[in-house]
């Protein structure tokens, strides 16, 4: 049997750079990760980056930071609910445990998808495409003794992993521990605590579970973190119990917003589905099912504008309500198997409401993730993304010297974001010492990988179209 995590560890308060703030007692440190990154460029690119439905011109569909912020909803109140029950059975000391408990969900919630590339989901699939095929190419054996002959190593399974499994979680915790540069080599300077529970697969990229799953939670470039996190939150091999949480607020925001999105783009029969769902509820959630149909009638008889967006919105309120009460259940009824780091699979998937959570996944992909229109513009983005690494590691690998801006690779080169090129040039201490020729192959790819997957949808296409001379900056 594992040995038990504990709260003191996992609401770890420290941080990489230790800071001189005071903290006032209503304001614990994992508030003041959301308030280091509520301002931040890092969260803005989330509206412009897709939830199911790419380059929207319409307000009304979600994007990531949408529905990043209704996933930071739903986990606080789940956190809120689990908080106070460990407060009752005395696993937590005081109430403002609790606190802390529901601000550490809340804002690794709103984090949660800050390391997604353009094009969601997909794109980190583009990704990994491109980086297969380049390491089998001719190309990468020529780079890599290249650089080899320059007395740098070989890149290691790891380092390869990293780009053959590009994951948006580890890209997250990149830009909150490095790229969302403020004053150090630390970025936004989170805590341990908030960092952990982000990390959903606390292994590398080179771990059998990593191969298994292809999906992993840390860079090469932050193993260093990682041990730290280790150490000091208890997290390694195994999840930070709030993980759980945070992970059932994602599964059930966009199993309700997903076909609500469909239904307003006119794509989702939802009177037909709802049949289904509905001698679903009857059997099992009569309630439920009464309270929905009462509002149905009424939305009938008013001659309700949009009545099928207004029945699918009621019928959100009405299943998410169904499912965080389940998940909170499992929670509390598998608290020592979480704690001891046994638990396996998704709170969702263990609870009463799995059905209800498979049938609206069903919706989902009947009609969202199938759509004509996604599937397009995921194509759209695949030439986008792959032509986009084509150029840029074409030309920060093939970079001699410390570039000025004469050739094309060159031109190519200072492009890419000041910040990140600065982050690779900080040494040991955090002092820009290191010089881009000194930079290895490695660290090269990272920053073009930090680059793209930074960018909002239309930030890349209108960049691939000006590169390609399609558009006129």
């Amino acid at each position: 049997m594992s040995a038990k995590m504990n709260w003191d560890h996992l609401l770890n308060k420290k941080r990489q750079r230790k800071t001189q703030s005071k903290t006032m007692p209503y304001r614990n440190e994992f508030d003041k990760d959301y308030d280091r990154i509520i301002y931040s460029s890092s969260l803005r690119r989330l509206q412009d980056k897709a939830q199911v439905f790419p380059l929207q011109e319409n307000d009304f569909t979600r994007t990531r930071l949408t529905h990043s912020m209704e996933v930071a909803s739903l986990g606080r109140s789940m956190a809120w609910n689990i908080g106070s029950w460990l407060l009752q059975e005395k696993k937590f000391k005081n109430f403002w445990e609790v606190k802390e408990l529901a601000s550490l969900v809340e804002v690794s919630c709103l984090v949660h998808d800050l390391g997604n590339p353009p094009f969601g989901h997909y794109g980190e699939d583009i990704i990994r495409n491109w980086f297969n095929n380049w390491f089998d190419s001719d190309e990468f054996k020529k780079v890599e003794n290249k650089y080899v002959e320059k007395g740098f190593c070989s890149l290691g399974n790891q380092q390869k992993n990293d780009f053959r499994y590009f994951e948006g979680n580890a890209q997250a915790i990149r830009i909150l521990s490095k790229l969302q540069f403020l004053n150090d080599q630390y970025g936004a300077n989170f805590t341990y605590g908030t960092l952990a529970t982000l990390m959903k697969y606390p292994w590398a990229s080179d771990h059998p579970q990593a191969i298994n799953k292809k999906k992993f939670g840390y860079f090469y470039a932050e193993k260093e973190l990682f041990e730290k996190l280790h150490k000091e939150v208890g997290i390694g091999d195994r999840r930070h119990p709030a993980t759980h949480i945070l992970e059932a607020a994602d599964d059930i925001a966009y199993l309700t917003a997903d076909i609500e999105d469909g239904v307003k783009k006119g794509i989702v029969n939802w009177e037909k589905e709802y049949q289904d769902i509905a001698a679903y509820l009857q059997l099992n959630y009569a309630d439920k099912y009464d309270y929905l149909e009462k509002y149905r009638k009424q939305v009938i008889q008013y001659k309700v504008p949009n009545n099928d967006l207004v029945n699918v919105q009621n019928f959100k309120v009405i299943a998410q309500g169904i499912m965080i009460e389940a998940v909170v259940e499992v929670f509390k009824d598998n608290y020592n198997e979480i704690m001891e780091g046994t638990f396996r699979g998704s709170l969702l998937d263990a609870s009463t409401a799995k059905e209800l959570a498979k049938k609206l996944e069903k919706i989902s992909i009947k009609y969202c993730y199938n759509d004509e229109e996604v599937l397009t513009l995921e194509l759209v983005g695949d030439r986008v993304i792959s032509d986009l690494l084509d150029l840029f590691v074409d030309a920060v690998v093939n970079i001699e010297e410390d570039p000025k801006t004469k050739l094309k690779k060159e031109k190519l080169f200072h492009l890419i974001s000041k910040n990140f090129r600065h982050i690779q040039s900080l040494d040991s201490n955090g002092l820009p010492n290191i010089e881009f020729k000194d930079v290895s192959l490695y660290n090269r790819l990272l920053l073009v990988t930090d680059f793209i997957s930074g960018m909002t949808d239309s930030y890349a296409v209108n960049l691939h179209q000006k590169l390609l001379g399609v558009k006129l900056p």
